[in-house]
């Protein structure tokens, strides 16, 4: 019986290469973005308001992080119907509002990605540059 197993995280690197990412492309979109990047147990690891963000985006880009990197998919993707009731229980911790998104390197989830600011849309867009600026699954 084995009580151990071997696992793979972000470095320090990856998650500056991450916000870079992410602020070109909302520098791109021409949407200032607060953005959140959380290990797979939901430790903050990097994040930034850019100047003109909305300040309490901020704590919808964490709930959008810690929402992908618990559940392993995209924010958006909570059930409607259950929406109010997770969001509650967890004290906002958990949301339903696009642009959050797991990051999953060779098939392991790292953590989570959580953006807010934009509409959900240009959201999206920023934490999809993250994923791609480091090679993690979309």
């Amino acid at each position: 019986m084995s009580f151990t197993q071997a696992t793979i995280s972000l470095t320090d690197n990856g998650v500056m290469t991450m916000l870079k990412a992410a602020i070109s492309k909302a520098d791109e979109v021409g949407q200032p973005q607060c953005i959140v990047i959380v290990d797979a147990s939901g430790e903050t690891l990097g994040e930034i308001r850019m100047s003109g963000a909305k300040f309490l985006s901020r704590k919808s880009a964490l709930a959008k992080a810690l929402t992908s990197a618990s559940t392993g998919g995209a924010s958006s993707s909570i059930p409607e119907t259950v929406r109010s009731a997770i969001g509650l229980a967890t004290e906002g911790s958990i949301t339903g509002l696009p642009g959050g998104l797991p990051i999953r390197i060779d098939g392991v989830l790292v953590g989570g990605v959580g953006i807010g600011s934009g509409t959900g849309e240009q959201d999206v867009a920023v934490a999809t540059a993250a994923l791609v600026a480091v090679g993690a699954q979309i």
